[in-house]
């Protein structure tokens, strides 16, 4: 039977050696206050310690001060197991200085090894991971020197197959965060952004005989629709009420309370951005790859777009028409409307469907995207993307690896090179007005987050638009399809790769 009691009483329920679940999307639906009282509690006591942390896609809030990032910081926390550590500021750091064991797991493959453990299966089979980092026979998971678990990812052959086997620790407590709960003890999610893991994580915890401590914002005596009850009353052992503070009224075109058409996805777009952008000044160089990008999209495509440079791609679909003519994903578990972007990266504008997170990671596993725009790091003369380890750098592979692991067609945007590039466009022109100090077409990639072997293997179309030219994966490598007015091929192009690329015969040079 629940109980409804603060959030310092619940910080009482997690014992030394605890595996916990978080519910949170990089930096929503985050219960903040829960973790702040966790904290509380280890800076007065000592207790609890030797924590091992779980989450699909990070539990950050944008600031190193906040949510669980000071008692990982001060020592509380011994493993952390993570999709993505973009919105954990301190915690991002620490990983590279061996403070703690962390691994980074594609965020997909974490969602599903939470279902897993929620139907009684240890763990979950998947392609998503072959022949890059996470594989065994390559790097593993672990992030830094002292990650040296070898049980959580496994390769393993089946019926003539290749699978990466994806197995967690057994998590014994959930902390999740929901709108409200009822007389019941029955948690709903109206006013939240995602549902994410929250019903996995709940019966996964309960059937290890653990405890499921959930955050909400209100008590209410009537009970919510039977649809919109993300977890049911008898899964829950505590329910800790937090009145939100109040915000503005951009972030409700986020719950899915109004319906938001097409005409306004921008004027809500754009106040959102004021609030939660962690862009600064507009990049032409963006712009440039963002336009060209675009013309990929075709009508009723089912389409994810990554975050950055990739976010320009929606500006110029609606500039050609056809961004109300394409259904918009994100990994989260959003369908339809626009993807939300800065520190609410996760939440979409005018939904036409939220479900689970591991319902998501189903559609875009098994090939349901047409076409996906991401980031990139670094290419290599094999077409292999690093888009998760930079230079002294880790946020991790996110949604990544999942997304592009089975789409049609894979478009990575990114610049030709970084540190001090600068491009100009003029009269449909370009000019590279400074090249960057630092390649992004190497010889061989750090780290690999997209393998260019599987992508020929699935028979998928894989672009590299830059700001200066279009690259095509083709069967040796990187293949030159397409140069830019006012650039020059031998000048600005292939005397700046380390490498030879094939050039395709219809351009002159």
């Amino acid at each position: 039977m629940f109980k409804i009691m603060t959030a310092e009483e619940a910080a009482t329920l997690i014992n030394d050696g605890d595996v916990i679940a978080l519910n949170s999307f990089l930096g929503i639906d985050n219960p903040v206050e829960l973790h702040e009282a966790i904290y509380d509690r280890y800076k007065k006591t000592g207790y609890p310690k030797h924590l091992t942390m779980v989450s699909s896609a990070g539990f950050g809030a944008w600031d190193e001060n906040k949510a669980a990032e000071g008692y990982i910081r001060d020592g509380a926390v011994d493993k952390i197991i993570c999709g993505h550590f973009g919105a954990m500021y301190s915690t991002k750091k620490l990983v590279l200085e061996d403070k703690f064991e962390a691994y980074n797991l594609p965020l997909g493959c974490i969602s599903h090894a939470l279902r897993a453990q929620a139907g009684g299966l240890p763990g979950a089979l998947s392609k998503v991971g072959l022949d890059i980092f996470v594989d065994p026979r390559l790097e593993g998971p672990g992030i830094n020197n002292i990650s040296k678990d070898d049980s959580l990812v496994k390769y393993v052959e089946l019926d003539g197959e290749e699978f990466l086997y994806y197995k967690l620790p057994r998590i014994n407590v959930a902390i999740i965060k929901g709108t409200a709960a009822d007389r019941k003890g029955n948690i709903s999610f109206e006013d939240m952004y995602t549902a994410g893991d929250a019903l996995s994580i709940a019966q996964a915890v309960k059937a290890n005989g653990g405890k499921v401590i959930v955050q909400v914002d209100s008590l209410v005596v009537r009970p919510s629709r039977p649809h919109s009850t993300i977890i049911p009353g008898c899964l829950v052992d505590a329910i800790v009420e937090i009145k939100p503070e109040p915000r503005h009224a951009a972030y409700e075109s986020l719950t899915g309370s109004f319906e938001i058409p097409y005409s306004q996805w921008q004027d809500w777009a754009e106040m959102l951005e004021k609030r939660t952008s962690t862009r600064s000044i507009v990049n032409t160089s963006a712009e440039i790859i963002g336009k060209r990008a675009a013309r990929e999209l075709r009508e009723d495509d089912i389409v994810n777009i990554g975050v950055g440079i990739p976010e320009t791609v929606s500006k110029y679909a609606r500039e050609n028409g056809i961004l109300d003519k394409i259904t918009l994903t994100v990994e989260a578990g959003g369908v339809g409307g626009f993807p939300a972007s800065g520190k609410v990266f996760g939440a979409v504008i005018g939904a036409d469907s939220i479900y689970d997170m591991a319902n998501q990671f189903d559609l875009y596993n098994n090939g349901g995207l047409d076409i996906c725009f991401m980031g990139g790091i670094e290419v290599d003369r094999f077409g292999n993307v690093n888009a998760h380890k930079g230079p002294g750098a880790f946020a991790g592979v996110g949604g990544f690896a999942n997304i592009t692991a089975k789409t049609s067609t894979v478009v990575f945007c990114m610049t030709f090179n970084a540190k001090g590039l600068n491009v100009e466009e003029k009269d449909g022109k370009i000019s590279i007005i400074n090249e960057g100090s630092v390649s992004k077409f190497v010889s061989d990639v750090k780290s690999i987050s997209f393998s260019a072997k599987r992508a020929r293997e699935n028979d998928q179309k894989v672009l590299y638009v830059t700001e200066r030219c279009v690259f095509e994966l083709a069967d040796k490598g990187l293949k030159l399809v397409e140069v830019y007015p006012g650039i020059d091929i031998e000048r600005d192009v292939l005397s700046k790769i380390p490498f030879d690329v094939e050039v395709d015969e219809s351009l002159e040079y």
